[in-house]
């Protein structure tokens, strides 16, 4: 079934359709990253022709057996269907070799964001990240991270406290608690960019952005579909229903995609219900959240944690130097941060 959307996956060639990527997400919250209801965003994304699909949709309710009208990821994550879920991430499994996820670190995000947008590079984003709970407590990071998610969260019209003014008596106050630190330093360095956050604040209630900079969703589309074009492809996403994915914004997304190279064709919105294909990427997506979740807390599974490896993008945006050596070991150095 068609939705709304820009691009039929139709190439340069007349008549010559584009290879389909099917997508879909787990775990938004919108701009609310701090304090919502998961630490993780995952956004999965499969490769499989659409009578594969099927097949592997139902073979899962052939091994499951429930009597849902719909499945989700949270039939195959109940211990009773481990081996469903074994199976589905298996090495030469149904979409092995097939499948690929883009993880967000959520309260990542928001520190990088708001490294970028107040010194203008987000590198001091990982030294932050990792050194604010031990610098500042773990109520202290959590209250640089609440203000600065505030700080940067769209609105439209003035409200109460929108003038940042929470966001830098927060950090003034954290600096000043830990000055010997390098974490202290960086909040300083953050205080003293107001102009820059004025300049953000009269901008969004003026003209806002189009893709608001706290949304994982707009960032991991432009990955994926970078991911799937290597090699100078042009593909096609074929993502489930968003009520974020306006038909404006997808026609910006397709076109800031072209201008980075990448061999987008076009973006169109189904259904899940009625396409087998963004079935099998909303599993992929709800159990890779659950995974790195876990890993997150620190009660990762390593067996769960190991099928889904293969399948993470190593360009991730991912703070968490422990988590992420478990989900994508790599070679010594940050963690990937950039994902704009």
């Amino acid at each position: 079934m068609r939705g709304n959307g820009t691009g039929g996956g139709r190439g340069a060639v007349a008549g010559v359709r584009t290879p389909e990527i099917a997508c879909d997400e787990s775990g938004s919250d919108g701009e609310n990253l701090v304090g919502g209801n998961t630490e993780v965003f995952a956004h999965a994304s499969v490769a499989l022709p659409l009578e594969s699909a099927a097949e592997c949709v139902r073979e899962i309710r052939h091994r499951v057996r429930s009597p849902a009208e719909e499945y989700k990821a949270n039939h195959l994550l109940r211990e009773k269907h481990r081996a469903v879920l074994e199976w589905l991430l298996a090495p030469g499994g149904p979409v092995h070799g097939q499948a690929h996820v883009h993880l967000t670190h959520k309260a990542f995000l928001v520190v990088d964001r708001t490294v970028d947008l107040l010194l203008g590079d987000a590198a001091d984003a990982v030294p932050l990240f990792r050194q604010g709970p031990g610098a500042f407590g773990p109520d202290g990071w959590r209250e640089f991270l609440v203000a600065a998610n505030g700080l940067l969260r769209v609105r439209t019209a003035r409200v109460p406290g929108d003038d940042g003014e929470p966001f830098f008596r927060t950090v003034d106050a954290l600096a000043r608690a830990r000055p010997e630190t390098e974490a202290a330093l960086i909040l300083r360095r953050l205080g003293a960019a107001r102009p820059r956050a004025d300049d953000y604040l009269d901008r969004m209630r003026t003209a806002p952005a189009l893709f608001p900079v706290l949304n994982p969703l707009f960032p991991a589309i432009r990955r994926t579909a970078a991911h799937w074009s290597a090699g100078g492809r042009t593909v096609t996403l074929v993502h489930d229903r968003q009520n974020a994915l306006t038909p404006g914004r997808i026609a910006r997304l397709v076109q800031a995609a072209r201008g980075e190279g990448t061999g987008l064709g076009g973006l169109r919105l189904v259904a899940s219900r009625d396409d087998a294909r963004v079935q099998i990427a909303d599993f992929l997506a709800g159990i890779a959240r659950r995974i790195a979740s876990d890993e997150l807390a620190g009660r990762g599974d390593p067996d769960l944690t190991g099928a889904l490896r293969p399948y993470v993008g190593e360009d991730s945006l991912w703070g968490d130097e422990h988590s992420w050596s478990r989900l994508v070991p790599a070679p010594p150095g940050p963690a990937p941060r950039d994902a704009r």
